[in-house]
């Protein structure tokens, strides 16, 4: 996935802020709820993903969370359990996880903003904003294919991974 060019870069701003400016940069239609909370929906190749962001001041974390049109029935959560496994080893930073509500397979990632110099508290950086947004669709549809063979066709989940994440030599 690639932002849509952002002509200037802004200062740094607080964090729901800077989400808001890429947000509609990139003509992403968006909910905002206060200083705390941001939602949008970003299609991409796969499906179309609801990102929703949480900005806990106090502690100074930002969450990211991502999901897609994925749920999992009862009979084949222990095959999602055992892929988010299979898929979670292999991650640098955020981690898939089921809702337990609902079955709702999400993206998750939160990030530490340190505000000690800032006496506004901490700000995100046009760049930090679109590396978040990015790396939570980005990984999704990494693998959106594990889930859909899991899920939709009952591949065991190393052969899911096995066959959606087959690498391609060269281009047709």
């Amino acid at each position: 996935m690639s932002l849509v060019d952002i002509d200037y870069t802004p200062a740094p701003a607080a964090p729901i802020d800077m989400l808001e400016h890429v947000f509609d940069a990139n003509g992403w239609a968006f909910e905002r709820s206060g200083d705390e909370e941001i939602s949008t929906s970003i299609k991409a190749g796969w499906a179309t993903y609801q990102l929703r962001a949480l900005w806990r001041e106090d502690e100074g974390v930002l969450q990211i969370i991502a999901r897609a049109d994925l749920t999992a029935s009862d009979d084949r959560r222990a095959a999602v359990y055992e892929t988010l496994g299979l898929i979670n080893e292999q991650l640098w930073m955020g981690h898939f996880e089921l809702w337990s509500a609902d079955g709702t397979v999400l993206f998750r990632h939160a990030t530490l903003l340190d505000g000690s110099e800032d006496e506004d508290g901490p700000d995100l950086t046009l760049g930090q904003a679109e590396v978040l947004v990015e790396a939570a669709v980005d990984e999704f549809e990494r693998f959106y294919p594990v889930f859909q063979l899991v899920l939709f066709a009952d591949h065991a989940p190393a052969d899911a991974m096995a066959a959606a994440l087959l690498e391609t030599v060269g281009e047709a």
